[in-house]
């Protein structure tokens, strides 16, 4: 049989081969062919060159990039990998095969406008393409925030501001057992919260051979079905585990006449690995960048003379990032062959025990009852300074002395439900979503006996919003106010708390709680948080002033106490600002999406969102500053374990990154209206478009 590729209706490939090998290189040549602007701008942003052709604002990624050794360790996991599973080895290497087999036939229209060409591949630029998807989702900067808190409020501010911040990455997912489904067999759905990017971050495809039979949603540039997959007899889905496995070091540092030193926990000073590179930026003059590491880690911040633009008393001079992979050459890919050839959920966890990055939740089932929940990946054992905040490298103590095992739960109920908060994964970590999302998903799925697969759209389509309650709590204890403010106040009480597009009780309360955030952000007493120190832009969203106060508002509103500020005076100027000039059109005329693109060719009208941060239906805005939408469900899946035919599934745009084509954005309509497309396996029912 030649290795064949299908679409089905909605242009999804569908790959069949003889063998493991050619597989992978089908889905090599079938992204290329669906994916290649974006593939070529990962590649970039890996090496730390996007800025070469999308300029200046690309630039401050492309340096995180180099001082962080991104490619490097990407080269470093490949060598490793290549000693210990030769056989993983060449189907990675097949799959870039494929890649630089299509991409030089590219037609994609940015080529032409920005006037570059497709770059090749290297063997280990998969793994790349990974770690750097992945590198800021542990949000090891929010630990600058906690110092800049701890700094000028004192500990307490730690806890009162913890949540999961304006740029983690969230996700629910839940499982309902046989004995509470239609079916007997289980059921998986669920939504991973990313920034939304066109196109999409997720590729749904279907990897069939002798070996396996697996549909799922793969990372553009990445072999494999990583994160969601159903394989026929057993299927898996995870969220980010919310764990703290990423490292923040302050280092000394000296210039020699040799290179740079750095002092050690021992007392001595040791010779930093130094050199200089240089990142080209179209339309302007290339920027040199001094790369450095010590013995803990690539120095990503400041240097031997401190950050640029100086730093208050007491901030660290420099700082060195100790990540995972750099430390131990492991991306986790020995992980993802295994996946593909699990039948049963024990051939789910044995594949997991391999996994490494990103740390996550996992939840499994399969066709004869079994199901797994367990914690996947490498988490280092530290001292708990290590977790929370920066640590001296000049003082001992602050070693990684092995890892944590990984968690694991028997399932005695039902149902069970992950999204971020805590629970399996508390052990690993510091801050966890609020409980909101899967307190909300659990109440959902107590209200039915049994659930179908068909059901699940209900659940990922909720627009509650629990978290409404400190604010509405605050607004009914208002008196002397304006008539308007006193009317606005009722019909606020008198709110569902639901966040639809088409409300316009949704809207004001979003108008209100805005405003109340920028009066918080505005008071004194957080004046000395209003502009964070000079590090590197790409760190800089984790210390801005005005999300940290909205996505912790309730925290705040709540507190005993908050450092003199006198909450029911904010509510009330919000109230009566909003009550002036109350909004004029419902939630959704101002909550619309705003995905990511590298490269704009074609203006989009996007559509208008129904949900929020804290709902089910997670469509974050950043309250206070916008309510345009830039994270939210990257694509959503329905598992039926019963038959496989009836699971669904959806993503913000289409199976094409291709302008123009009828796939591109033919799925739009459906996501943002929460309907899935069906799952097709059976290749009697798709339209064959070419052999490999």
């Amino acid at each position: 049989m030649a290795t064949e590729i299908h679409r089905d209706a909605w242009g999804i490939p569908h790959l069949r081969a003889d063998g493991v090998r050619e597989l992978a290189r089908a889905q090599g040549v079938v992204t290329a062919r669906d994916r290649a602007w974006q593939l070529e701008v990962e590649r970039h942003r890996v090496r730390g060159t996007s800025a070469s052709f999308l300029g200046p604002e690309a630039l401050s990624w492309d340096v995180f990039v180099r001082r962080a050794r991104l490619d490097d360790t990407a080269r470093r996991c490949w060598t490793a990998l290549q000693e210990r599973d030769p056989e993983t080895v060449e189907w990675v290497a097949a799959y870039v095969d494929g890649v630089n087999q299509e991409l030089p036939a590219t037609t994609a229209p940015e080529f032409a406008r920005t006037g570059l060409a497709p770059g090749r591949w290297e063997p280990w630029t998969p793994l790349g393409v990974w770690l750097a998807t992945h590198i800021l989702f542990a949000g090891f900067p929010a630990k600058l925030w906690r110092e800049q808190t701890v700094r000028h409020l004192g500990p307490a501010s730690v806890a009162l501001f913890a949540t999961d911040g304006p740029a983690t990455a969230g996700s629910n997912g839940w499982l309902v057992a046989g004995a509470r489904t239609t079916t007997g067999h289980a059921v998986i759905a669920g939504d991973p919260h990313r920034f939304i990017e066109d196109p999409g971050v997720y590729q749904q495809i279907h990897l069939s051979c002798p070996e396996f039979d697996v549909v799922g949603l793969a990372v553009p540039g990445v072999p494999g079905i990583a994160h969601f997959g159903h394989a026929g007899t057993v299927a898996w889905a995870i969220t980010n585990a919310m764990a703290d496995y990423q490292d923040l070091y302050r280092e000394r540092l000296r210039r020699t006449g040799a290179g740079v030193e750095a002092l050690g926990p021992d007392g001595v000073w040791r010779r930093a690995f130094r050199q200089v590179e240089t990142v080209a930026v179209a339309g302007e003059a290339p920027v040199e960048v001094e790369v450095l590491e010590t013995e803990r880690g690539p120095v990503i911040a400041g240097g031997p003379e401190g950050l640029d633009g100086g730093v208050p008393d007491g901030e660290p001079l420099a700082l060195a990032l100790r990540y995972p992979p750099r430390v131990t050459e492991d991306l986790g890919f020995g992980a993802l062959l295994p996946l593909l050839r699990a039948r049963r959920v024990a051939d789910v966890d044995r594949a997991l025990d391999l996994w490494a990055e990103p740390v996550n939740v996992v939840l499994a089932a399969d066709t004869e009852g079994g199901v797994l929940h367990r914690v996947a990946g490498h988490v280092p054992l530290r001292s708990e300074a290590n977790r929370t905040r920066l640590v001296p490298a000049w003082e001992p103590g602050h070693e990684w002395r092995g890892r944590h095992e990984t968690p694991r739960a028997e399932l005695t109920g039902a149902v069970a439900v992950m999204a971020n908060q805590r629970g399996l994964a508390t052990p690993l970590g510091v801050e966890f979503a609020p409980p909101h999302r899967a307190d909300r998903i659990a109440a959902l799925l107590a209200e039915k006996d049994h659930w179908s697969a068909a059901d699940m759209p209900a659940i990922h389509t909720d627009t509650h919003l629990a978290s409404a309650g400190p604010l509405l709590d605050h607004l009914a204890a208002l008196t002397d106010l304006t008539p308007e403010a006193t009317a606005l106040r009722d019909r606020l009480l008198a709110w569902d708390r639901r966040m639809d597009a088409d409300s316009a009780d949704a809207a004001r309360y979003a108008a209100v709680r805005g405003a109340v955030v920028r009066q918080l952000a505005a008071h004194p007493a957080f004046a000395a948080l209003a502009a964070p120190p000079a590090y590197p832009e790409v760190l800089l969203p984790w210390l801005a002033l005005l999300p940290r106060i909205a996505f912790a508002l309730e925290h705040l509103l709540r507190a005993e106490e908050l450092y003199g500020v006198d909450r029911s005076a904010a509510v009330a100027a919000a109230l009566e600002e909003v009550a002036a000039r109350p909004p004029a059109a419902p939630w959704g005329a101002s909550h619309r999406l705003a995905p990511w693109r590298a490269l704009t060719t074609t203006s989009y009208d996007e559509p208008s969102l129904s949900g929020d941060h804290d709902c089910v239906l997670c469509t974050s805005a950043v309250p206070g500053l916008t309510d345009l939408s830039a994270r939210g469900p990257a694509a959503r899946y329905v598992w039926d374990l019963a038959r496989r035919e009836d699971s669904r599934w959806v993503v913000p745009f289409g199976a094409s990154g291709m302008p123009g084509s009828p796939h591109h954005r033919d799925q739009l309509p459906l996501w943002a209206g929460g309907d899935l497309i069906p799952v097709v396996t059976d290749f009697e029912q798709l339209t064959k478009e070419s052999d490999v």
